[in-house]
């Protein structure tokens, strides 16, 4: 894939969003104008834009306590966060988000806030189980995020999708109570309004999911030229695919999970990511970032909450 390539991709994946918010808008226009007319439809979007423009995000490390999240710095992460460093730079960010420990033995990366204020978060199971290189590639996914904003977009769609549910619910209980006058003939609806009413919200849903499929290929792609190492990012999937699942669920049952329709998936599949990653791996001119190697061992002896193992088998 040539760099012309690589730069269409990402106007595709940005046409893609545009088209999936707008589509979001027009569908909740559509459900206030069948509430009330026009003015409604005009005052449902204006709502959704007012609320999202001043709307409090809440602070990362508001979020991160929730997840009983333990702040890292460089005297107790010094590779870990050096890497965050550096790829801050290379995105662009005005300063580097902060690092967080998760007490979790499930293998996960997280990151909440955003180009001005942001934290990352890795999990007890992710330090374990990746390598330097396979932890920078998961870093440099969520840096992507966070330099793109797609935590604004996300909840600009949650706002509107919410707030189709909700006038969808209005209209459906304006719908009973009038039914009486719709048996006797004295008012008409058409079928679609009423199959629109009914099934908006869920197209609001699937939206929403392709939403944020579009935005980790998106991911996918600035992690790839922040490190110059597609691969890299390519084999830390794979490692994440492999140790999904419990133990025993692993060794017992194989292959036991049903796999979900591509369109209910919040991340496109792992197969699908990897063969586009692999495709941009001719194409990185870019020096690929080289940490020291690191011990995480060393880092986990530190004063930091081990993993509690809960019913369920969730560790937490």
């Amino acid at each position: 894939m040539d760099p012309l390539s690589i730069a269409r991709h990402r106007w595709v994946n940005a046409l893609q969003t545009a088209l999936l918010v707008l589509g979001l808008m027009v569908l909740l226009g559509a459900v206030g104008w069948l509430v009330g007319g026009p003015g409604y439809a005009l005052m449902a979007i204006a709502v959704v834009v007012v609320l999202y423009l001043f709307n409090p995000a809440m602070s990362p490390a508001l979020v991160m306590r929730l997840y009983r999240a333990q702040r890292l710095d460089a005297r107790t992460a010094r590779v870990p966060v050096q890497i965050l460093q550096e790829l801050s730079e290379r995105a662009g960010l005005p300063g580097s988000p902060a690092l967080y420990y998760v007490p979790s033995r499930l293998m996960n990366a997280f990151s909440v806030g955003d180009r001005r204020e942001a934290a990352v978060a890795v999990s007890d199971g992710l330090l374990r189980g990746l390598d330097t290189r396979g932890l920078v590639a998961v870093l440099a996914h969520e840096v992507s995020h966070i330099a793109h904003n797609d935590l604004r977009t996300m909840t600009f769609a949650d706002l509107a999708s919410r707030l189709t549910g909700l006038l969808s619910l209005v209209g459906q209980f304006l719908l009973l109570v009038n039914l009486p006058l719709l048996i006797l003939g004295e008012q008409t609806i058409s079928w679609f309004a009423i199959a629109l009413l009914i099934f908006a919200p869920t197209l609001s849903a699937l939206f929403q999911l392709a939403l944020s499929r579009s935005r980790e290929y998106q991911a996918d792609l600035g992690a790839a030229r922040l490190t110059g190492d597609p691969e890299g990012l390519a084999l830390a999937l794979a490692r994440l695919e492999r140790v999904q699942g419990g133990w025993i669920e692993r060794v017992l049952m194989p292959g036991w999970r049903i796999p979900e329709p591509s369109w209910l998936r919040t991340h496109p599949s792992t197969e699908e990511r990897i063969a586009r990653l692999m495709q941009l791996e001719q194409t990185m001119h870019r020096a690929p970032l080289s940490p020291g190697p690191y011990d995480p061992a060393a880092l986990l002896r530190q004063d930091l909450p081990r993993p509690r193992w809960r019913i369920g088998g969730t560790w937490f």
